[in-house]
């Protein structure tokens, strides 16, 4: 490791978060990986499981659970990025935690899992069918996007996901500002990569190619957790009537949001430029938010941390439309601007590398 930068743990082994963690890490300018767990390939050279990462990752290989914990045990100070899979990464987050707690480690965690997006393990698991790994650690995560939220009020910080990014980014300003009735209609296609790295019936490409279709409309698991960050963030409870959708490309996120506008003591609701300038004061101060009048397109945002918005209104109903990076922005690039923030590092270190375009 470099002197002077904050060694970096990334939890999740293999899976496609994982490596856009590696990826961005290892360009970072103040952060520098010292460990990364995979229980099932310990010893293994990483870059065999991410070969595009091969010429920035050298010799590094995958580190045991027992390993890690002696790890964030030993080092002065350490940034942890969770990138298990949910059900899993509580229960792991916890016993880190405990050994760097042990050892007088100042250890800050980033959670891309959903273990951390619920304040109480019982709303947790209503939703996800199973107990919590760690009840008495949900008071030291706070969930939320960085942009609805100045400064953490816990150390460690559960980010809420892709969809679930895309649409509060759509989302918050408009009840946030007293636009909109709070009944919201979402619309989000997702690329394959969101599936995750193993092969299943919706990521196989002869399946997925060429095809588009929803799933799990009104029922997804990922809606209570919007409408949380949401209220949180708006201080408004509004119902979201959300409808994901499988779209034949890997990596992106594409939202539209639609709700009816209200009317302000009989003036007439914002038209399209009102909304428009709304949303760009509303974000003024966010680093990777652009508003622009053009429908956003993926392309515009692929493999970057960079999230686009558009907005029309008709006087009657605004749809806002918002576009970002499933892996980037709405995942490992999320955390890392969450990361910064609590190692109290530039907000945009590391992230500020603009889309590929041609994906």
């Amino acid at each position: 490791m470099s002197s002077g930068r904050i060694p970096a743990i990334v939890l999740g082994g293999t899976g496609y978060v994982s490596g856009e963690l590696l990826r961005l890490l290892a360009a970072h300018p103040h952060f520098a990986i010292a460990g990364i767990l995979s229980d099932s390939q310990p010893g293994e050279p990483v870059a065999k499981a991410f070969r595009h990462l091969a010429p920035v990752l050298g010799d590094l290989r995958f580190s045991s659970q027992s390993d890690i914990e002696s790890l964030s045990g030993s080092l002065p100070r350490a940034a942890i990025f969770g990138a298990a899979p949910h059900g899993v990464s509580a229960a792991l987050i916890d016993r880190l935690l405990t050994c760097a707690e042990a050892a007088g480690s100042d250890v800050r965690v980033v959670d891309i899992s959903a273990d951390f997006r619920f304040r109480d393990a019982g709303a947790y698991e209503a939703v996800y069918r199973h107990a919590h790994g760690a009840p008495g650690r949900l008071a030291q995560f706070t969930c939320a996007v960085p942009e609805h939220l100045a400064r953490a009020p816990t150390r460690h910080v559960a980010h809420p996901g892709c969809f679930s990014t895309a649409t509060l980014l759509a989302s918050v300003p408009l009840l946030a500002l007293d636009l909109v009735t709070p009944t919201l209609f979402v619309a989000a296609v997702t690329g394959s990569t969101g599936s995750g790295r193993k092969p299943s019936e919706g990521t196989h490409h002869p399946q997925r190619s060429s095809d588009y279709y929803s799933y799990n409309a009104l029922v997804h698991r990922h809606t209570p957790e919007v409408a949380a960050c949401a209220l949180a963030a708006s201080g408004i409870a509004a119902d979201f009537s959300f409808v994901p959708h499988s779209g034949p490309f890997a990596r992106g996120i594409h939202v539209t949001v639609q709700a009816s506008l209200k009317s302000s003591g009989g003036a007439a609701a914002p038209d399209t430029a009102a909304v428009l300038a709304a949303l760009h004061d509303f974000y003024r101060d966010s680093p990777f938010v652009q508003v622009a009048a053009e429908a956003p397109h993926v392309k515009d945002v692929a493999a970057s941390n960079y999230a686009r918005l558009s907005a029309v209104s008709n006087g009657r109903t605004v749809a806002v439309t918002c576009v970002v990076d499933n892996l980037n922005k709405g995942a490992a690039g999320g955390a890392v601007q969450w990361m910064n923030r609590l190692c109290d590092l530039p907000e945009s270190a590391g992230l500020t590398a603009p889309a590929a375009g041609w994906t």
